[in-house]
C-alpha cells in the first residue's frame, strides 16, 4: 500500500441528535508501501460538532526507511523523523483522545488496515471502536462529482483546505467533511446512516478487525481483463466488485501490475471505458499523444459519460493507491 493521510473519526453518537457529535478525526501518513510504516499521525477533536483541538505527531517508522514515491506525496523525509518516537509511544498518547467510540476515516480501506498492520507488527492489542469511511459516505451524500478525494470534496462543499497529505490539515478537513455529510444525510443516528445507505460499519475489537462492508449486491457479470488471486480477495476494499480502468503511465508500477492489484482484491480490471466502468484511474499523460487538453480519449469518454448522469469516478494514481 502507500501512504496518504486519511482520517479517522471517533464519534460517540447520540441516537436522538446528530448535531451533537463528539469525535476525533485522525489522519495517517506512511513512509513506504508497507501499510505499517506510519510516519505521521494527526488528530482533530470535535465536541458538539465543533472543532476544539488539533494536533499531529511525527513517527519514526521501522528502520526510518522511506520510499521515494511516498516522500514525493507528503514531503516527510527521514531527517524529519530520525529522532521521532516510535508508533507504540505515539499511539499511547493518541489513544488517550479516542476512548471507545466510532472511527470515520477518509479512505478507511487504507487507514484502518494501516492501523491493524501497525498493531500486529508492534505486538500491540487492538483498541475497541467502530469505524466509518467518510470517502464513501461523501459519495452517498454528495452526488454528481467525479472525484471524492479530500481536496476535491472540500472544494465541492466550500470547505477551506490546507496542504494535502500532512496529517493535521487532513484531519481538520476530514472532520468538516464528515460533519457536513452527516447533515446532508438527514439521519438521526449512525445506525440510521448505515440503514439509509446500505452498508455495515467496520469495527476493531480486542480480538478482531472487520472492514466497512456494503450490504447485499452480487458479483458483477463483467469479464475482468486479468484473473485475480482468490486468496487475496478483500470485500472491504473500496475497489471490490467495481469495474476499474486505467489511462496513462504510473510512477508506482506498470499498468499491468496495477490491474493485477485490482483483480486480486476482487475488483474487475478492464481495458476500455464503457458505461459499465465505475472508476477511471488517470496517470501521467504523454502530451505528444493527448495534445493541449492533457486528456486521453479514455478520460474524455469518462467525462462524457459523467455528464450524461452515469456514476463514474475519476481518480489520480495517488488517490488510487490510498484506496487500496
Amino acid at each position: 500500500m502507500i501512504l496518504l493521510g486519511f482520517l479517522y473519526i471517533f464519534v460517540r453518537p447520540n441516537k436522538n441528535d446528530m448535531r451533537n457529535l463528539d469525535f476525533v478525526a485522525l489522519d495517517l501518513e506512511t513512509a513506504t508501501s508497507d501499510r505499517n510504516s506510519i510516519c505521521e499521525i494527526g488528530i482533530t477533536v470535535v465536541k458538539d460538532s465543533g472543532i476544539v483541538k488539533s494536533k499531529s505527531w511525527l513517527v519514526r517508522p521501522e528502520g526510518n526507511v522511506y520510499d521515494r514515491f511516498n516522500v514525493y506525496i507528503h514531503k516527510i523525509t527521514p531527517d524529519m523523523t530520525k529522532d521521532a518516537p516510535s508508533f507504540p509511544a505515539v499511539w499511547r498518547e493518541v489513544e488517550s483522545y479516542l476512548a471507545s467510540g466510532v472511527v470515520v476515516a477518509h479512505n478507511s480501506s487504507f487507514d484502518m488496515y494501516a492501523l491493524r498492520d501497525a498493531f500486529i507488527a508492534n505486538k500491540m492489542p487492538f483498541p475497541a471502536f467502530k469505524h466509518f469511511c467518510s470517502y464513501r459516505i461523501a459519495k452517498y451524500a454528495v452526488k454528481g462529482y467525479r472525484s471524492y478525494s479530500l481536496p476535491n470534496i472540500c472544494e465541492a462543499l466550500n470547505i477551506p483546505f490546507g496542504v494535502h497529505h500532512r496529517a493535521e490539515g487532513d484531519a481538520i478537513a476530514c472532520a468538516k467533511v464528515f460533519i457536513e455529510c452527516i447533515g446532508r444525510a438527514g439521519v438521526d443516528s449512525l445506525e440510521d446512516l448505515q440503514d439509509k445507505y446500505g452498508f455495515k460499519c467496520g469495527e476493531f475489537t480486542v480480538n478482531s478487525f472487520r472492514p466497512q462492508l456494503a450490504r447485499g449486491g452480487g458479483r458483477s457479470t463483467i469479464k475482468p481483463k486479468i484473473a485475480g488471486d482468490p486468496a487475496k480477495i478483500d470485500m472491504g476494499s473500496y475497489f471490490y466488485n467495481k469495474v476499474v480502468c486505467f489511462t496513462g503511465s504510473f510512477q508506482y508500477g506498470s499498468r499491468i501490475k496495477l490491474l493485477q492489484r485490482v483483480a486480486d482484491i476482487g475488483g474487475i480490471p478492464v481495458d476500455s471505458v464503457t458505461t459499465a466502468v465505475n472508476i477511471l484511474v488517470v496517470g501521467q499523460q504523454d502530451y505528444r499523444k493527448v495534445g493541449d487538453t492533457g486528456m486521453s480519449s479514455k478520460q474524455k469518454k469518462a467525462i462524457e459519460l459523467g455528464d450524461k448522469g452515469l456514476d463514474i469516478e475519476i481518480m489520480s494514481e495517488a488517490d488510487f493507491l490510498s484506496n487500496l
